[in-house]
């Protein structure tokens, strides 16, 4: 394997751990439900997202061929998590979850 693209390979993996990492501290230090949900919705996805796509392009390498399993992963990925966040949010809005302070107004006024 040629040494550029064990570099290409190495950024996506790096860049993933760190939107992952970024979206794991943000779940913990988010202060109420609905700024929580940014969390695992938007920066860990990005950060599975990269970790999958650094994983197709080296097995896509040693195979010669496009992995279809990576592709089946970033496609459920994709169309899974909005849809869980807003069936979520819509819950939340129900049950009339309060937010705190720091956060402006209520969903549902």
């Amino acid at each position: 394997m040629p040494l550029w693209l064990e570099i290409v390979i190495s950024l996506f993996l790096l860049g993933g751990s760190l939107f992952a990492l970024i979206g794991a501290i943000g779940l913990y230090r988010l202060p109420d439900f609905y700024t929580r949900l940014h969390g695992p919705t938007k920066a860990t996805t990005l950060g599975v997202g990269g970790i999958v796509v650094a994983s197709g392009i080296f097995f896509g390498v040693q195979r010669g061929s496009i992995s279809l399993h990576e592709v089946l992963i970033i496609l459920f990925l994709l169309l899974t998590a909005p849809v869980s966040a807003h069936m979520l949010a819509k819950a939340a809005m129900q049950q009339k979850l309060d937010r705190t302070e720091r956060t402006q107004g209520k969903p549902w006024d």
